[in-house]
């Protein structure tokens, strides 16, 4: 006697399927009757009008065709004449949908027989049928299997999407190429920890347990989508949350955060409890809650300092352990220049700048770290140059040094209402005169400065030409430079916005500028190199240019 395989049950399958993967059968369900009605299309037609339906009792899918009776056949896939209806001992009215299950499982082969055997010449499925099988299950098994990676990374996302911006604990589980790190999450989730965002000078081994910072869900992701990282400044945030109670209680806050990940961070703290130490709250008893998360981040260093309303405190509690001597502010370029100890000046910079660069982060601030010695040179220029404008006495350029103004063009640029206020000033009249006499000055100085390079028997640099341009001061050159002219060509063919825009100089500056540049190299340059050339032939035993 034959023993026959039982034949697989598809109700019982999604149930397990379904109880397994956390995923509702009814979605299942609906996946395989789309992934069957898709399989039938591409056998049978796209015209045909197809129903793939789900059989609970069964426990397999269920194909249908439907076919509209009419006077005379438009379109023989989806319609039926009335006569070949009758002749095939239906009873059906013009107009009438007729509804044919069309066999397709090995199970159904005599049925499927007798229905082509007796409707063949009508529904014209014989040929496509002895495919539709292998192709059905093939599509459905592909359909089904994509439904559920689906429906699990729809799961990740739901559970995960409220934890992205927290810490979260796995184990490391391998390396991808890359060097990106698989870790294991538990309940068969995975994160990756990318290369970019791991620690330099960190390394793991498989089994090892891991700390990481929620960064995103990448739906998109090939992989896993839950990108972790161990090199965001958030990660130290959330690392002193769950060390020091104060911070998770909402009494101390931090107000910044500055990261070179795996060598030093600087945080900022304040509170809202006046009897409340903030930065010893963070440190804990014998720094033991600091040394927790200085552990958890395999030695990075650590500087918690107090934030303060004041920028130019909250900047000299930032570059600690340094002292500063003197602030100067600028705010409309929003820098300051920090005078600190001849002796200080290598810890305020630290090594290879990191303090200061740091400590810039921290408060958003353009930070100028100079000596005492540096500084009181620069005093004695600025000085010097402001001694060029006719009839300023030197106790008013004194006064104008400490409020700010170091150079000439910053003078000849201020508001007269600005100048107004300040002692030795006092009238709009004298303030209008003494920008007026600033700019002479610095229209003479410019003037000398070309007279001297055509002395200079060495070709000019583009730094030199820049200074030659009327209405380029060292400040404005500075700002020029960062934002990366270096030529006078550069500014002649800049837009007057976006100058203004990328160097902050303003519209108003930025126009005189371009100006200059442009009467720079349509007279001055030409009158220069003709005046250097007959420098040139008048030095005896020159070659002509």
């Amino acid at each position: 006697m034959a023993m026959h395989e039982p034949e697989l049950n598809l109700s019982s399958i999604l149930t397990d399927v379904a109880r397994e993967k956390g995923i509702e059968k009814r979605i299942l369900v609906e996946t395989m009757e789309a992934a069957i009605h898709k399989a039938a299309q591409a056998a049978f037609g796209q015209n045909r009008e197809l129903e793939a339906r789900f059989n609970d009792e069964t426990g397999t899918i269920d194909l249908f065709q439907y076919m509209t009776v009419v006077e005379a056949v438009s379109e023989p896939e989806r319609e039926i004449a009335l006569e070949v209806a009758r002749r095939h001992g239906l009873e059906a009215e013009v107009g009438e949908e007729l509804g044919f299950q069309v066999f397709w499982h090995p199970r159904d082969a005599e049925r499927a027989r007798q229905q082509d055997k007796e409707y063949g010449d009508m529904l014209d499925m014989r040929q496509a049928r002895s495919t539709f099988g292998r192709i059905a299950a093939q599509t459905a098994k592909q359909v089904l299997l994509q439904r559920v990676r689906d429906a699990e990374r729809d799961l990740i996302y739901n559970e995960y999407k409220d934890r992205v911006g927290q810490l979260i604990r796995g184990m490391v589980r391998r390396f991808e190429k890359g060097h990106h790190l698989i870790v294991d999450l538990g309940r068969n989730i995975e994160g990756v920890l990318p290369s970019r965002e791991q620690t330099p000078r960190e390394t793991y081994r498989p089994g090892d347990r891991i700390v990481a910072f929620v960064k995103e869900l990448d739906r998109e992701a090939r992989g896993p989508m839950i990108i972790l990282s161990r090199s965001d400044p958030a990660l130290v945030d959330k690392l002193f949350e769950a060390e020091v109670p104060e911070i998770y209680e909402g009494i101390v806050k931090i107000v910044g955060v500055a990261r070179e990940p795996g060598s030093r961070s600087k945080i900022a703290v304040t509170t809202r409890d006046g009897d409340v130490d903030p930065v010893g709250a963070c440190v804990g008893i014998k720094g033991s809650r600091v040394q927790a998360v200085v552990q958890e981040l395999r030695g990075e260093k650590i500087d918690i300092v107090p934030w303060d309303r004041d920028p130019a405190r909250y900047i000299i509690n930032a570059i600690q352990p340094a002292e500063v001597n003197k602030v100067i502010v600028d705010e409309a370029d929003h820098r300051m220049e920090l005078v600190v100890p001849d002796e200080k000046l290598s810890l305020a910079i630290g090594r290879k700048g990191q303090n200061v660069r740091l400590a810039s982060q921290l408060t958003g601030w353009k930070l100028d770290i100079i000596s005492e010695t540096k500084f009181k040179q620069m005093e004695e220029e600025a000085l010097g140059a402001m001694r060029e404008i006719e009839g300023l006495e030197e106790d008013l350029a004194r006064v104008l040094y400490r409020l700010g103004f170091r150079a000439l063009e910053e003078i000849a640029e201020a508001q007269v209402e600005e100048l107004v206020p300040i002692q030795g000033v006092g009238t709009p009249e004298a303030a209008a005169s003494l920008k007026e006499r600033a700019e002479t000055a610095m229209e003479r100085l410019r003037h000398e400065r070309i007279q001297a390079a055509l002395a200079k028997p060495e070709p000019l640099t583009e730094r030199e030409k820049l200074r030659f341009v009327r209405g380029v001061g060292m400040r404005t050159l500075q700002l020029l430079e960062e934002a990366g002219y270096r030529t006078v060509q550069d500014l002649e063919r800049e837009d007057p916005d976006r100058l203004a825009i990328k160097t902050g100089l303003g519209i108003k500056k930025a126009r005189l500028v371009q100006q200059g540049a442009i009467y720079f190299l349509t007279h001055e340059s030409k009158e220069i190199e003709s005046a250097r050339a007959r420098v040139g032939d008048s030095i005896p035993g020159s070659e002509p240019a």
